[in-house]
């Protein structure tokens, strides 16, 4: 679905920014109250985390 090992996602802050705003985004869906779409960012946030920060090979 995703080529996580693009070389757009190379730079190491660009994959935390894109991280971090699914999470923050998801905690802001979920302090509006629409828990659907938190649940969906939070889940965007934890398979970015997963693939740019436990899979992620470096060349």
């Amino acid at each position: 679905m995703f080529k996580f090992d693009h070389p757009f996602y190379k730079p190491l802050w660009r994959r935390i920014a894109i991280t971090a705003f699914c999470a923050l985004w998801a905690m802001f869906e979920l302090s509006m109250g629409a828990h659907v779409w938190a649940m969906i960012f939070a889940a965007l946030a934890g398979l970015t985390a997963y693939h740019f920060f436990i899979v992620w090979k470096d060349d």
